[in-house]
């Protein structure tokens, strides 16, 4: 294997919450909260996607060391230094249970995943199990320390079995049941203060850390110390293996969190946000999310990336993706046939082992043509055949990326150094002036600046520069074409138009292609939304937001798919099914329907190719030809939306619009035979069609559509206007049937009818009006 280089690991802060000294914090499995235990005797509940305190437990005057969710019973348990243990209800905050547990301060409190049990630890040198489904009965106590007991933590792979630290400068192994302890592990010189165990299959290892400032690694199995870190100016307060990514972390008293590769133990990071001494740290299952708790607050990091390493070949049907640093295969051909797939319903997938990855795999990717599958990490790629898993090439990477050509690809090995290979072969290596703090891949190789201001595109063939541009991609997506390409950075994306025939013209005519470069890239729009994954299909940009939402880009139009409960990421898009597919954090596959004809007219009439926009209208099911029309009618073709259009709603809007109004008539006609009664919605529509006959000059349609609205104030403003003795007394008599007496007192006093406008005032009770109206 190669030497191993920096895992690149993405380290960025949630959550800043100052307060007093944290003495532990816990992390809720479904909702964004984290707890924190204080010095003062307090304990907090923070929302870290709102940055705000949503609960607060006074739960004595002394420091409360030790605070857990148990979330399937709704709880917080906490121990402090009054030897009690408290339960509260999380939800309503009142106090469930009390009871005093040791006879010294309590400084641990470990929650069992399956049994009603908790384990908790003390300065009292014991260890106790308590049974909350029997009364908080103390069924067991574990005896052997001889020093305060500082930590307890189960063992994730056998349940029955847990570890503790102490002060005596021991680790001690413990099985449910017995009360002395398996063994002992003695390695370090002074007190042990933290303890945790490895989550993965492959290694049964544990980790301490101890006032001696050291860190070390312990085979439980062969009782052995296999490795010793050093590092901290100060004692260990806190260890723990990440239960998803291959680091483990350790906080000291020196203020830092290191950050260590959890394979080789090579010092990957050392975090000082100046909040004084660690206290404790806290990683979850199914979570990149750190709890870190200082003197001063709270802080919670995310390390790594939050989207799982998985690539799809669309062409296959295949799905590849790792499970820490096992591969494993998903065939969606394997599907049963003709089975009903509901939008954003889970696929009933079938995960198939295909080996161990040599290295820890950060990101995966196919190739274009699916043959080949790249898994990077560790500082390294390795290129398998994608069927049977056999290593084909590998080199040092920090980034790899492929070009649309499947058999070329880029690797970026340092900040100024860019290799591109054809057929497994190094056919150059470039170094950016700029230098190089990212690249992507697709129709042309793209180089981000180490200070990420300006972004370069080179061609695969030449490498040569062909534009540069002041923006900050986060990702890069390539049409299958490769006439339009997204840019997406942090809170927009651009979409640009490439024409390669421009450039390849400039080519022949020995012209300079950088200078040509600025010609060959046009600006067609500039969004303001933030991309989290994305595809191209046909000219249309799918991708899903930051707020969870599926959409997709076509012509300047946005046209949102689905609303996502939770955070989703693109895979791929098979056209044969018609079908797009996601996965989640939990490796949950998804699909939604996106019918490619319709996505296919769309772009046609982008391009303004009416032509093929007519070829492909038959292949568009009745039931999507509603969406065609509103895409149509916003990209300000009315006359083709009203043709497509199969809502009479629709059409009788889009015909109105056009002037059509005969056209509108009948169509106000066919919605009102259609429609229970004389509903507000008909008469609406007659009275707008009734405005737009006027605007006209076409009285007589005017007058058909007012009658049919039984807008009496416009009918008589028609009979006025006109001179229509018949009509002013049409609308006398309709308005005074339907209880319009001002229309019909008006309409009779045109007509000199002075008795019929005394006797609707009369018969309104408007006895003063009619007296005056009488003299």
């Amino acid at each position: 294997m190669l030497l191993t280089r920096p895992l690149r690991l993405d380290i960025k802060r949630k959550l800043t919450a100052r307060s007093d000294r944290v003495k532990c914090v816990d992390q809720h499995p479904t909702e964004p909260w984290l707890l924190c235990s204080l010095y003062s005797g307090d304990v907090n509940i923070w929302n870290y996607e709102t940055h705000t305190q949503i609960k607060r437990f006074e739960v004595c005057d002394l420091p409360v060391r030790a605070a857990k969710f148990v979330p399937r019973k709704n709880w917080v348990i906490t121990g402090s230094d009054d030897m009690q243990i408290r339960v509260f209800n999380y939800n309503t905050l009142e106090r469930v249970h009390a009871f005093e547990a040791h006879s010294d301060y309590v400084r641990c409190i470990v929650v069992h995943p399956t049994l009603p049990y908790i384990l908790t630890s003390s300065d009292d040198l014991l260890i106790k199990l308590w049974n909350w489904d029997r009364g908080w009965a103390c069924q067991q106590v574990f005896e052997g320390h001889t020093h305060y007991v500082m930590q307890v933590v189960i063992n994730p792979k056998d349940n029955n079995t847990f570890a503790s630290a102490s002060l005596d400068t021991t680790v001690k192994v413990w099985q449910l049941g017995s009360t002395i302890s398996n063994f002992t592990l003695e390695g370090h010189d002074k007190g042990v203060n933290c303890v945790d165990y490895y989550h993965g299959g492959d290694k049964p290892y544990l980790i301490s850390g101890a006032d001696d400032r050291l860190v070390k690694i312990w085979d439980y199995q062969n009782k052995t110390c296999v490795q010793t870190l050093e590092g901290h100016a100060q004692n260990v307060t806190a260890v723990c293996f990440h239960p998803e990514l291959p680091v483990l972390m350790t906080g000291s008293e020196d203020g830092t969190v290191r950050v260590w590769h959890a394979g080789t133990y090579r010092l990957e990071s050392s975090l000082n946000y100046g909040f004084e001494r660690v206290w404790t740290l806290c990683a979850m299952h199914r979570s990149n999310n750190v709890a870190v708790g200082y003197d001063e607050g709270t802080i919670m990091i995310k390390v790594g990336r939050e989207e799982p390493a998985i690539s799809m070949d669309v062409n296959g049907g295949k799905i590849i993706w790792a499970k820490h640093s096992e591969l494993q295969q998903v065939n969606l051909k394997a599907l049963p046939e003709g089975a009903e797939r509901a939008d954003g319903e889970r696929v009933p997938v079938a995960a198939k082992e295909m080996g161990a990855c040599e290295i820890y795999p950060q990101s995966i990717a196919h190739n274009p043509n699916g043959r080949f599958v790249v898994v990077c990490g560790d500082g390294e790629y390795i290129i398998y055949t994608a069927m049977a898993l056999r290593n084909k090439a590998y080199g040092a990477a920090q980034e790899f990326v492929w070009a649309h050509d499947s058999s070329e690809y880029a690797t970026l090995e340092t900040s100024d150094t860019v290799k591109v290979f054809k057929n497994f072969k190094e056919k150059k290596t470039l170094s950016p002036t700029l230098g190089a703090g990212g690249i992507f891949g697709g129709c042309m190789l793209g180089i981000k600046s180490i200070s990420g201001a300006i972004f370069s595109f080179y061609d695969w063939e030449h490498l040569d520069l062909i534009r540069r541009i002041e923006v900050q991609p986060r990702q890069v997506y390539w049409a299958e074409s490769g006439a339009l390409v997204c840019l997406a950075a942090d809170t927009k994306y651009y979409v640009l138009r490439y024409d390669a025939a421009l450039l390849a013209r400039a080519r022949e005519d020995n012209l300079d292609v950088f200078e040509q470069g600025k010609e060959a890239f046009q600006v067609v729009d500039e969004i303001n939304e933030t991309v989290k994954t994305g595809l191209w299909v046909g000219d249309c940009f799918v991708y899903t937001t930051a707020a969870n939402c599926l959409s997709y880009y076509v012509g300047g139009d946005i046209v949102a798919l689905a609303h996502l409960d939770r955070p989703m990421y693109i895979l791929g898009y098979v056209a044969k099914e018609n079908r797009l597919y996601l996965n989640d954090k939990e490796l949950n596959i998804v699909s939604y329907a996106l019918l490619r004809s319709v996505l296919d007219y769309q772009t046609a009439v982008v391009r303004g190719d009416f032509a093929a926009a007519d070829r492909v209208l038959p292949t568009v099911p009745y039931d999507q030809r509603s969406r065609v029309a509103h895409f149509l009618e916003k990209q300000g073709f009315r006359q083709q939306a009203l043709a497509v259009a199969t809502e009479p709603g629709h059409r009788f809007e889009l015909a109105l619009a056009l002037g059509e109004l005969q056209r509108a008539r009948q169509l106000a006609e066919e919605l009102a035979a259609g429609e229970a009664g004389e509903g507000g919605a008909a008469a609406a529509r007659w009275a707008r069609l009734g405005g737009a006959a006027l605007a006209a000059a076409d009285v007589q349609l005017a007058t058909d559509c007012f009658r049919s609205a039984h807008d009496y104030s416009s009918l008589l403003l028609l009979a006025l206007s006109t001179g229509s003795r018949a009509l002013a007394g049409e609308v006398a008599a309709a308005a005074g049937g339907a209880g319009a007496d001002n229309v019909a007192f008006a309409a009779h006093f045109a007509l000199h009818g002075y008795a019929r406008c005394l006797d609707i005032l009369l018969a309104a009770d408007r006895h003063a009006e009619a007296a005056f109206f009488a003299r």
